[in-house]
Formats: structure tokens, C-alpha cells, sequence
């Protein structure tokens, strides 16, 4: 599924007095680091900071492979896109696809939505939460229904109803769903989320990362952790050898899996919960915080 990742040796090499070769074993530790952006790694204008990017590429120098690992779908990965080291790799859209980012954002891997199930989520969302509005995030791009906010709106974007979106020939009848999106005008965020589950927990995989009452919908059984655990397999990496880090709802798979979790300062209270650890708030650099605790072996165990 994942491009196979580059090979490390399991030593570093130092060089010492008349350039002797002296080989040491690595410090015993994660081999892989999985960041959420949004409200993570990212600070709140979007930027990520000096310590982090400096934080990020010590990390790979030292062995420990870094993955992004977001809600976001693979054309809003510019902000990070030199960052990434090594394998090149991403994980998008919750989990339903993986991209080359060297490669300018290429599908690698995508476990998409079907379509048929779509609309029957989009039926019963409609019934369980009247006044619900849908946008359907394509390989292809992003497309919406009229009452849809405008949050990040494509201004290429057709405009119509879920169910012909989700059918008609235009756009593009043959891409892949990646998620769809409902949102709700006046649900509290977690009474949303929580309706939609029970409504059609057996349709799909249902989650949310906005501040806002705007669930994200994918296939079922896909999320940020499905997929990096199928990655992490390919480069046997074990669950306990990961470290992630993650701030909303969507994280929270991804967090109980890793064998170590940080809850970003600024963490929805059920993600605080699920994570083994807590780090500062994103624009407090807490996942560059950690990282520099683990290179230097001064993280408690």
C-alpha cells in the first residue's frame, strides 16, 4: 500500500581521532513519529515554527521516520510539504489516502467512499438531523450543496444537491469519494456527532476536527490509525514503537493506537483522555517539545 520506505542502517556511524569507523547501536526508542497538522503541529496561523521544522528534520536525521497524518485532503499539504523527509509520505483525508508528497501530492493509495453508502448516509443524516447540508471531497476535488458554509469553498466547484453529486456525470462519475462532509447549523459539534453515529454507525466511519458542528465521513473502518497501522506494518514497525500526537476527535484512533500518545495543550477533553501523555498547546511548539525530549533521552518512560 505504502511505497516501501528507504533502508536505514541500525547504527550510526562517528568518526573518531584518524577517522576510524566506530559503530554504536541506536539509543532504543520510537522508530516512527504520526502528527495531526491543524491544531498539532501547525500553530494557529497555519505556519509551522522554526523549532518545529528544525525538530522534524532531526528526527529523521536520527533514524525516526515523521508522517503526517491529517484530516486535510492532499492539495492543502503545501504548508508542509518541504518538510517532509525520507519516504515523502502522507496520510490525508482521515485516512483514506496515502500521497507522495515529493511526487506534488500523488494518490498512492485511496480507500474511498462508496457511493451507494454515501447517499444512504446522506438519507439518514437527512432524517436523523433535519437542516444537515453535504459537500463530497472527491480524488478530483471538492464539491457542495448550496447550503453548504462557506468554509473553504473552490470557486471551480459544482454546486447541487448530495445525491446528484454523488451521481451525475459530472464531477467526474469515475473518481473516488474520500469523505463526505455534513454540517449542521445549529447542533452543539459533539450532540452531532454522536446523533450521526447512532443513526448510521454500520454505514460508515464517522468523525469531526472543526471546532463547528461539520462531521467527516469515510468508509467504514477507515481512520488516521487503520491506515498508518497498514504503513507502519509495511515497515514493521510495531504500535509501540510510534509516537503520535493529535489535538481533535478525528485523532483519537490514531492516539490510543500508538504505543505513545500526546494530547496537544490546547486538546478536546476526550482526546486529553485518550492520549497517554500531554504536551503544550501548538503554538507552544509541543510536538517539537517532545521530540526534543526523545532525541535527547530525556523523555520519562
Amino acid at each position: 500500500m505504502c511505497a516501501p520506505s528507504h533502508a536505514r542502517a541500525s547504527c550510526t556511524e562517528e568518526w573518531i581521532g584518524d577517522l576510524t569507523p566506530f559503530f554504536a547501536p541506536r539509543r532504543p526508542g520510537p522508530r516512527l513519529i504520526a502528527t495531526d497538522l491543524d491544531g498539532t503541529l501547525l500553530r494557529d496561523d497555519k505556519s509551522v515554527s522554526e523549532r518545529t521544522v528544525a525538530a522534524l528534520a532531526a528526527a529523521e536525521q536520527a533514524g525516526v521516520e515523521v508522517f503526517f497524518v491529517t484530516g486535510r485532503p492532499a492539495r492543502w499539504m503545501d504548508v508542509v510539504a518541504d518538510h517532509v523527509h525520507g519516504h515523502g509520505l502522507a496520510i490525508c483525508a482521515n485516512g483514506a489516502a496515502v500521497v507522495d508528497l515529493h511526487a506534488g501530492g500523488t494518490f498512492l493509495e485511496v480507500r474511498p467512499l462508496d457511493r451507494h453508502v454515501a447517499l444512504d448516509v446522506v438519507r439518514t443524516l437527512r432524517a436523523a438531523a433535519p437542516g444537515t447540508s453535504f459537500a463530497v471531497e472527491f480524488t478530483t476535488g471538492f464539491h457542495y450543496e448550496p447550503e453548504y458554509p462557506p468554509f473553504y469553498l473552490d470557486p471551480g466547484a459544482t454546486v447541487a444537491t448530495a445525491e446528484k453529486l454523488l451521481f451525475e456525470e459530472e464531477p467526474g462519475a469515475a473518481a473516488p469519494v474520500l469523505k463526505l462532509l455534513a454540517q449542521h447549523p445549529r447542533l452543539d459539534p459533539d450532540t452531532f456527532l454522536a446523533t450521526a453515529r447512532t443513526a448510521a454507525a454500520t454505514l460508515a466511519s464517522f468523525t469531526r476536527s472543526s471546532p463547528t458542528a461539520l462531521l467527516e465521513i469515510s468508509g467504514l473502518g477507515v481512520s488516521k490509525a487503520s491506515t498508518l497501522a497498514l504503513c507502519c506494518a509495511e515497515r514493521g514497525i510495531s504500535a509501540d514503537e510510534v509516537v503520535a500526537f493529535g489535538d481533535m476527535p478525528n485523532d483519537i484512533e490514531m492516539l490510543t493506537w500508538a504505543g505513545r500518545s500526546y494530547a496537544m495543550g490546547n486538546a478536546h477533553p476526550d482526546v486529553i483522555a485518550a492520549a497517554s501523555g500531554r504536551t503544550v498547546a501548538n503554538n507552544e511548539d509541543g510536538v517539537a517539545v517532545v521530540i526534543e525530549r526523545i532525541l535527547s533521552g530525556t523523555l520519562d518512560s
